[in-house]
């Protein structure tokens, strides 16, 4: 592939993704304002997490997003947080601020990130950068990520919305960033998923001996997550590591 064909692909794949992104934000946005204070007080899906920490992690990854934005249009390492530490404290100090003051956080950020977005050159999304996890990744992958980040954290917040509400457009595209990096504990396995629209996608986690697993996309991807268990999989779904 040329380098001008890598960086129309780079950027085509991230223009897809962002516009998915924009799609997203009115639901997320939706229902955090749907929340009262008393609400964003109670417990979320994840353990220790009030809503409130949910809707300040959406924030905050915003804003982690756009110091890599900056990272691959400047070429300046710019990591998402400064630190584990860091990022669980800023967390943590937004997560029981008035509800209209997280909402308002929560939009601000999200504009952020589409704006900075916005001022990338299209060889920019082809840069080389480091994922907060440690791997290797490219500038493409960034508005996946806030996409993913959207879908599952408006599951979390245990509000209504769930993984069968989630934009049938969007779900091919969250399989394969929850697939990214997953592995089964004991052997690769092969996703064979059911989508909404009748079609049929595959996926793959890395191992040592292969099998197929088959689910709807729903089932699969709260599985994947760790947001829900096996039980509407067939195919004799593999132990996962923990998530994140």
């Amino acid at each position: 592939m040329t380098g001008s064909t890598a960086t129309s692909v780079s950027a085509d794949r991230a223009a897809a993704a962002l516009a998915a992104v924009r799609e997203a934000t009115g639901p997320l946005v939706a229902a955090v304002s749907g929340l009262t204070q008393r609400d964003l007080a109670g417990p979320s899906l994840l353990p220790g997490w009030t809503r409130g920490h949910v809707v300040s992690h959406l924030a905050r990854n915003a804003d982690a997003l756009v110091n890599l934005l900056t990272w691959a249009r400047t070429g300046i390492e710019h990591p998402a947080y400064p630190s584990r530490a860091d990022r669980d404290a800023d967390i943590a100090d937004g997560s029981d601020r008035m509800a209209r003051v997280q909402r308002e956080d929560l939009i601000a950020a999200g504009e952020r990130f589409l704006h900075e977005a916005a001022r990338m050159d299209p060889d920019a999304w082809s840069a080389t950068l480091t994922h907060p996890s440690g791997r290797p990744m490219t500038a493409a992958e960034i508005p996946e990520l806030r996409l993913f980040e959207i879908w599952v954290h408006l599951v979390d917040l245990d509000a209504g919305p769930d993984f069968t509400t989630v934009d049938p457009a969007h779900l091919d595209l969250l399989l394969e960033v929850a697939t990214r990096g997953r592995r089964a504990d004991d052997g690769p396995v092969t996703l064979a998923v059911e989508l909404p629209d009748g079609r049929q996608a595959s996926f793959r986690l890395a191992g040592s001996a292969a099998r197929t697993v088959t689910g709807p996309a729903a089932a699969v991807l709260g599985w994947l997550t760790g947001r829900g268990p096996a039980t509407g999989l067939t195919g004799e779904p593999p132990e996962l590591g923990p998530w994140g």
